[in-house]
């Protein structure tokens, strides 16, 4: 039997949302775009009309006063993620809302209980977890393989700093690299670790040319055991996405970590005292999985793999990071 399409509504039309989550939803097994909204209505239907959805609002509340709507996409600036996440729970639509969730711990407790007040299902967008490989990387860790585990080095960089009005450069609005990209290999070494770490200490390139955000941040995160996770994150540096993990016998090293180009550039790396094998895995859009594993929650088939509290923890990091940061020492997480 198959399962009815999830009705689609997107607030909103950043880039993101036009060239990897709306084609994701499309190409899904379980989802539909069956509208977009934007503040300016011109620009909703140039997205329409490009993306072949059929419905194109001029307003956000147009779209959730749409009853044929079943789930939201927001792809928002950061600052705008817990207003509308409670507008659309109160709505009575499921939410997927752009990463990071919101711009504190406290914000992102505000957006939990709203859902599940009113019985919605919520995940922020981390579509690389959707994918496969990550499932095959944690089997080789605790396959003790490479030994056990003694480190994660995680980096996700690239250099958009001449964009100067790019809303990453807005300090009030969320901006900074550690709520952009840092966030990916923070969420990474949670779920691969399957633990929350203990202590963060960033030290961080905060820009006066771009309204003081942090441009790049270099991180340690303290997890039990010893083990340690260290990242580096930014928007004023080449680019590089990478993940790799140090056991006692070998090591794991995954040179497209965050970004997903179906092809064999999603291959991962094994090092032991054998020699280097290269895992193949499937060529598969993470986009359309991330639809399809909230698709399958939302029809009740599944329940979904992370659910808000994950995004509640992740937020904790990612505060203590900023603080730490700021305040230059190590803050402690409780």
């Amino acid at each position: 039997m198959t399962m009815e399409k999830v009705r689609w509504g997107v607030i909103g039309s950043a880039n993101i949302a036009k060239k990897s989550v709306i084609p994701g939803i499309q190409q899904s097994e379980t989802g539909e775009v069956v509208a977009i909204a934007s503040r300016n209505k011109e620009k909703a239907e140039e997205a329409a009309k490009e993306l072949s959805i059929p419905i194109a609002y001029g307003s956000y509340e147009e779209l959730l006063n749409d009853s044929t709507i079943e789930a939201v996409y927001i792809p928002l600036p950061n600052h705008l993620h817990k207003e509308w996440t409670i507008r659309a729970a109160e709505a009575g639509k499921h939410v997927l809302c752009e990463k990071p969730a919101a711009l504190n711990t406290e914000e992102v407790k505000e957006m939990e209980a709203a859902c599940e007040k009113a019985g919605v299902v919520f995940a922020e967008a981390f579509m690389y977890r959707y994918h496969p490989r990550y499932a095959m990387v944690r089997e080789v860790m605790e396959s003790g393989r490479i030994g056990e585990i003694r480190g994660i080095h995680g980096t996700f960089t690239f250099n958009n700093a001449e964009d100067s009005s790019n809303v990453r450069y807005k300090k009030e609005w969320g901006g900074g690299s550690l709520y952009d990209v840092g966030v990916y290999p923070i969420s990474a070494a949670r779920m691969l670790l399957r633990q929350e770490p203990q202590a963060a200490t960033v030290h961080a390139f905060f820009s006066d040319e771009h309204d003081g955000v942090d441009m790049m941040a270099s991180g340690l995160l303290e997890f039990k055991n010893g083990v340690a996770m260290t990242f580096d994150c930014g928007m004023w540096a080449a680019f590089r996405n990478t993940l790799e993990i140090v056991g006692t016998e070998g090591r794991i090293e995954v040179p497209s970590a965050f970004v997903a180009h179906q092809s064999e550039e999603d291959h991962f790396y094994v090092m032991t005292n054998d020699g280097k094998s290269e895992v193949e895995v499937p060529k598969l859009n993470q986009y359309a999985l991330q639809a399809d594993a909230l698709g399958r929650t939302i029809r009740g088939s599944e329940p979904l793999p992370y659910p808000v509290s994950d995004a509640v923890l992740n937020m904790k990091v990612l505060d203590a990071c900023l603080r730490s940061a700021e305040q230059r020492q190590r803050i402690e997480i409780k």
